[in-house]
């Protein structure tokens, strides 16, 4: 029950660090989903080691080649902005999921 309080705690304080528990819903696609353009222009499919979205506008993407990362490819696929780090791990800023 702590537990609880305390995620609900810190998710009040920072909303978009802290992702809710997923819902099954069958044919739902993962948070970290990119678009395929966005896919493309890191290297395709099977250049992505893993993806993560750690938060709203931000997904942590593993590459294994990271000479095949096209940045100006990512820019036109309107990704706002890219932070390449050490060993392949890229983190690609998305847009703001729009709310209805």
């Amino acid at each position: 029950m702590f537990e609880k309080i305390q995620r609900a705690f810190w998710k009040a304080l920072t909303p978009d660090l802290l992702v809710d528990e997923p819902k099954e819903t069958g044919a739902a696609k993962s948070p970290a989903d990119l678009p395929a353009s966005v896919v493309a222009a890191l290297g395709g499919q099977d250049n992505l080691a893993s993806q993560q979205r750690v938060a709203i506008t931000r997904v942590r993407v593993q590459l294994r080649d990271v000479s095949r990362l096209d940045e100006p490819a990512l820019r036109a696929a309107d990704v706002p902005g890219v932070m390449v780090l050490a060993d392949g791990v890229v983190h690609v800023l998305t847009p703001a999921p729009k709310m209805d």
